[in-house]
């Protein structure tokens, strides 16, 4: 479902999109996921993503969004892009009374 919008947004003929949810609890696997680093694999459902990194876990009172942006026209530098998502994010927080941070790594 997100990658046929993606595609669609790369080819021009769906809007962007972002969405925001809660999922039930679930852990996503990104590229780097070692089955070894669950200590219990069956407890939730396991997700394999595209993205980079290890394993996620995903659930109830956890907010979460996924951005789908043509960054082409945004200038392609990801990094920059993040830094300028997280800066939108800690803004948003602060109308809400709500303390956002950025952290490294």
């Amino acid at each position: 479902m997100m990658e046929d919008r993606v595609a669609a947004i790369r080819a021009g003929t769906a809007p962007e999109m972002v969405w925001l949810l809660e999922h039930p609890p679930l852990y996503t696997a990104g590229t780097s996921a070692d089955p070894a680093e669950l200590t219990d694999p069956d407890r939730f459902p396991v997700h394999k993503t595209g993205r980079g990194g290890r394993y996620t876990y995903h659930g109830p009172g956890q907010r979460v969004g996924y951005v789908m942006l043509d960054l082409k026209r945004r200038g392609e530098d990801v990094r920059a892009f993040v830094c300028d998502l997280e800066n939108w994010i800690i803004q948003a927080l602060a109308r809400f009374n709500v303390t956002g941070e950025r952290r490294d790594g």
